[in-house]
């Protein structure tokens, strides 16, 4: 009794082709298994009690009122050098 010949391209054919559908279900498959898991791994991480929360949105509200005050100040200083530049420069009009 004589055995057949192994068609090592079939074989390699057959297992090609099978992957071709068996890695996209089975992707997809894990993508839905792992995202309530990956989900909850997430809120645990990122869980902030209210109150911090709270604490956190005023001292963003105070550091916005610091930053416009800091800025009419240096509004302010900036009027304040031109006008005296405008005092220490000699009148143009008056030399000619």
């Amino acid at each position: 009794m004589q055995v057949p010949p192994i068609d090592i391209v079939a074989i390699v054919g057959i297992f090609m082709g099978t992957l071709t559908v068996l890695i996209p279900v089975s992707l997809i498959a894990l993508r839905f298994a792992i995202k309530p898991i990956a989900e909850a791994i997430a809120i645990s991480r990122s869980s902030v009690a209210p109150a911090e929360v709270s604490i956190m949105k005023e001292r963003i509200a105070l550091l916005e009122q610091q930053l416009s005050g800091i800025d009419s100040e240096v509004n302010r200083i900036s009027e304040a050098v031109d006008f005296q530049d405008r005092l220490l420069k000699p009148d143009e009009t008056s030399a000619g």
